[in-house]
């Protein structure tokens, strides 16, 4: 829309063709109201806005723009910790600039963002990171929503508990069903009752429903896996067909583990299958280096769980944690 005018208030859509299983990468909030979102297939989106405008990723204009927007976040703050191309926390708490007001600082940086990259940006401000994301969703598509500390207990006792880092559908239903709404709600029952009935997420739950969240903005996050997937234009038929596949992916993998200098930090391998029915299934196993007959071995085992023809392949590496670089003490 920046650099064509003309899409500006009609439903567009970034993604892949509908006739050949593309999805949703991203969406305009004219298309939003259709029901539209990320990861949505195309077709399906089609079918709710015949008139969607459909146009094809362009990844090397999103990151120059992405770096020129961290590069605006950073001089105002070293603590920046991205999230994605597009979203990012900072600490601002040691920040001189504008006397310290974390206000004033975002109102500075989309005004900077509109200016020199000529888009909109949203943000919120709070105390932490869980508050900050949640107030930066508030004012979309083009807003600012400030959480002060003396404000966070009444704001998160009616935040729905749909809002929540990590309540998906199936979370929020079961909440529901327990007469859990609102944080208010969660905040009546006491950690142990939680932990009964979510696991180690009731842990969780409990912190965020009162708007505790003691995570530091990480300036350098270190990357957890590497993978490369392919959705097929035709369902794959069966195992020889997949197995077909494996050497083009295989290939894809080594060269993004290369770029990223994962290939001497592996832990696991694993393989990702999404069959007809969309359902999905994930395999691993141990794994020091790449090797595509256990690759092989691991299709094979993912494929007779269900034994359809598949739409998706996955290929993946998780990394080991980094070792430390000398002997540690014994008493420190």
């Amino acid at each position: 829309m920046r650099d064509d005018p003309s899409l500006r208030g009609r439903a567009l859509a970034v993604g892949g063709r509908p006739d050949q299983r593309g999805v949703v990468a991203t969406c305009n909030y004219a298309a939003r109201r259709f029901g539209i979102h990320s990861a949505m297939p195309m077709a399906q989106a089609l079918r709710r806005c015949p008139e969607l405008v459909i146009v094809p990723p362009a990844m090397e204009k999103y990151r120059i723009a992405s770096r020129s927007i961290l590069d605006i976040y950073r001089d105002y703050t070293d603590a920046v910790e991205p999230l994605s191309l597009d979203e990012a926390f900072l600490d601002v708490s040691c920040a001189t600039l504008h006397h310290g007001s974390a206000t004033l600082i975002a109102r500075e940086i989309r005004a900077r963002i509109a200016e020199t990259v000529g888009i909109t940006a949203s943000a919120g401000v709070a105390p932490n990171k869980f508050l900050a994301k949640i107030a930066s969703d508030w004012n979309k598509p083009d807003g600012l929503f400030v959480i002060l500390p003396e404000h966070v207990d009444a704001f998160i006792a009616v935040l729905p508990v749909a809002r929540l880092h990590g309540v998906g559908q199936v979370t929020a239903a079961r909440l529901h069903a327990l007469g859990i709404h609102v944080c208010a709600d969660i905040q009546a029952w006491s950690l142990p009752a939680l932990v009964e009935h979510f696991g180690k997420f009731g842990q969780r739950l409990y912190e965020l429903s009162r708007g505790d969240d003691r995570r530091e903005v990480s300036a350098h996050a270190e990357r957890k896996s590497v993978s490369v997937e392919e959705t097929y234009t035709l369902d794959l038929p069966d195992l020889a067909s997949c197995l077909a596949e494996l050497p083009a992916l295989y290939a894809s993998l080594q060269e993004r583990a290369r770029r990223a200098d994962a290939l001497g930090h592996i832990h696991k391998l694993y393989i990702k299958i999404r069959f007809a029915d969309f359902r999905s299934t994930t395999v691993e196993c141990l794994g020091q280096q790449m090797d595509a007959e256990l690759f092989a071995q691991l299709l094979s085992t993912g494929f007779q769980r269900r034994a359809l023809p598949v739409r998706l392949l996955g290929l993946g590496l998780r990394l080991a944690e980094p070792l430390p670089a000398h002997q540690l003490a014994l008493f420190d």
